[in-house]
């Protein structure tokens, strides 16, 4: 995955250039810092309880700031969480919550520093993007003053108050995962000294994870990943302090989403969401902090689509009315609230969708495609030491019931109590004595869907469609041409099981909008083969349907569940389609069906057709490395 950042040969570059505050500034409006870490959770962070976490620098942060309990991402893979920081818009909102999708958002949405900037602020990025929106050039450029690895308060204009971000990437999946062992070694282990290394032994394994010696070589990485990164945090605070600007200089610390190993980033639960998040306030500016400083410990909700209001705000500016987060700091401070919605979808070649309310304590999950696994394949994640660990193991029979459920369909509903519960081990969604929690948290989750016209209810292909004309994001406010209300009908049957639901679906399969009849067999692709069994006709029938995506599917369960041979040669034509959309949805059914062996020469070919186009490209090699013909290593991921 590209991306940028301050690498580790450019740090020592920061502390060359001639300091533009020799004598300290008088604050006026604060200066802000922001320093951003990648793929990590908090529970792997000293300030956040972990004794065996080496993470000195943010733990001072922690001790001598706040320290947030309850700070979420909006989506657990990088580019729609950043979607979501950028503009201050959920990403079901704006159609751009699959993962590198580009979509197209109204002109009057814009990177949020672009109103600091109409404030007097001097915007700088260092320098990952990744905002997953069309036309990303221009919406950077617009959006700062300098984007680059160069980019830093040190080019502002003298005595400007500045907004600056740092994105460091030590902690990123491809250091804890997904790269071989020895790069792994080469980039993170030798740049730290014994003293700053956590040994394979000296840490407590998730009860999700077995706990094996191979297994705990390889979840070290999370902790010497975290201390690399905490390492170059101390090196820019130096550089902020040797400059004279931390007494005028509010710094945040949070990282993008959940943690990066199996489990979490990617997936739609709390170890994929919630974030450590720290503000440091200096004494001139610690009246905009409500809980006061110096180690206090907060428990308010916060999204990232609260970030940019609150940054506007503390900057004076002006913020503009599309934004639905609110400030939580300063004088425009609007009150806490009580719950937070938050998203999971496509990332990379792993189709997923998710919608998600929490309190904080209480975490629920409405997984609407649950015939897919948490560890659903996604070649990113695949190609690395530990996921092939888990599978093998898996093979061997060496895992426990909980272990071994992270391979199994997921239920349509998780509900976790993370106070008691933290690692997600147990759901409550069938437990009568939270009957009265869940039907609260549906009704939630109901009203905001239809409130927000979240847009994802749409397949990715008919997003697409509508890109080229328009924006998702408008399009979803026409009730005519987006009858919500009708689709989440279809669409809140979707992964619950049973011969009754299976009915109601099969009713739907004939309404006449396109995307009802979509949620009516995405739903039925979770039903038994005993359940479709006497509504075997009809889906044979739709695998004629007009409207491409439930032909993919109908096509999907006719082969997967009666063996049909013309549905067969309906997803070798589908795989083989013009139209990316219609292949990866393909591709993926393939990916859950268990006779794989018919379709290995189509997918070999629809590799070769679509080699460079890396959603497509990713779920064909996830496929064939399924079936044991290309290896699952980092030079097989396109």
């Amino acid at each position: 995955m590209k991306n940028l950042t301050i690498s580790l040969l450019a740090l020592p570059v920061l502390f060359s250039h001639q300091s533009l505050a020799g004598n300290r500034e008088k604050p006026v409006r604060p200066n802000i810092l922001w320093v951003t870490i990648e793929d990590t959770s908090p529970q792997f962070i000293g300030c956040y309880g972990n004794k065996y976490a080496k993470t000195p620098v943010i733990d001072q942060l922690a001790a001598e700031g706040v320290r947030f309990t309850n700070a979420f991402s909006t989506g657990t893979v990088c580019s729609p969480s950043r979607t979501a920081i950028i503009t201050g818009v959920k990403t079901y909102q704006t159609g751009t919550g699959n993962h590198r999708s580009k979509f197209q958002v109204p002109g009057f949405i814009k990177g949020f520093p672009y109103y600091l900037q109409q404030a007097g602020y001097y915007t700088s990025n260092n320098a990952k993007t990744d905002y997953n929106v069309a036309g990303e050039e221009a919406f950077i450029k617009e959006a700062w003053n300098e984007s680059s690895n160069k980019a830093g308060w040190w080019n502002r204009d003298p005595g400007q108050p500045f907004f600056a971000v740092f994105n460091f990437m030590e902690s990123h999946q491809s250091k804890t995962m997904t790269e071989p062992f020895e790069w792994y070694r080469n980039q993170v282990l030798n740049h730290l000294s014994p003293d700053e290394i956590t040994g394979d032994n000296a840490f407590e394994m998730p009860p999700f994870y077995l706990d094996t010696p191979e297994m705990r070589k390889q979840f070290a990485r999370v902790y010497n990943s975290i201390s690399l990164t905490d390492k170059r945090i101390g090196l820019l605070l130096a550089r902020l302090e040797a400059d004279n600007l931390k007494d005028s200089t509010i710094i945040f610390f949070y990282a993008d989403h959940g943690e990066g190993m199996p489990r979490g980033k990617t997936n739609g639960i709390n170890y994929g969401y919630r974030v450590p998040f720290v503000i440091w306030f200096p004494p001139a500016f610690a009246h905009l902090s409500p809980w006061g400083t110096s180690g206090v410990v907060t428990d308010e909700l916060i999204d990232f689509t609260d970030l940019a209001p609150t940054i506007i705000s503390l900057a004076g500016g002006e913020i503009p009315g599309h934004l639905e987060g609110r400030p939580f700091l300063g004088d425009r401070r609007s009150e806490p609230v009580d719950h937070l919605y938050l998203s999971n979808d496509r990332s990379d070649n792993g189709i997923d969708m998710v919608r998600t309310v929490t309190d904080g304590r209480f975490v629920y999950s409405r997984n609407f495609m649950p015939y897919i696994n948490e560890l659903r394949f996604i070649r990113y994640m695949e190609i690395g030491e530990i996921k092939q660990l888990m599978r093998q193991d898996l093979q061997a029979n060496r895992l426990n019931p909980l272990q071994k459920s992270l391979f199994e369909p997921r239920p349509a509903e998780f509900l976790f109590d993370i106070e008691n519960d933290l690692w997600e081990t147990t759901n409550l969604a069938g437990d009568p004595e939270y009957s009265g929690i869940l039907e609260n948290i549906r009704k939630l989750l109901r009203e905001e869907v239809l409130r927000s016209r979240d847009v994802m209810f749409l397949p990715e292909y008919e997003i697409a469609r509508i890109s080229a004309l328009s924006t998702p994001y408008e399009f979803r406010l026409d009730d005519e041409q987006y009858p919500l209300e009708d689709i989440f009908e279809t669409a809140s049957l979707s992964g619950f099981r049973g011969a009754e639901i299976a009915e109601r679906q099969m009713e739907r399969l004939s309404n006449q909008n396109p995307v009802v009849r979509y949620w009516s067999i995405l739903g039925l692709r979770s039903q038994s083969p005993e359940i479709l069994m006497p509504y075997r006709d009809k889906i044979l029938q739709a695998m004629s349907d007009e409207y491409p995506p439930v032909a993919v599917l109908a096509s999907a369960i006719a082969f997967g569940s009666f063996g049909d041979t013309d549905a067969a040669e309906s997803l070798k034509i589908f795989c083989l389609s013009n139209n990316p959309h219609l292949v990866l949805m393909a591709v993926n059914s393939l990916l859950y069906i268990e006779n794989q062996q018919p379709f290995v020469e189509t997918i070999q070919q629809t590799r070769e057709k679509y080699k460079g186009q890396y959603d497509v490209s990713a779920a064909c090699l996830d496929f064939l490395g399924s079936v044991g013909l290309v290896p699952n290593t980092p030079d097989y991921r396109d």
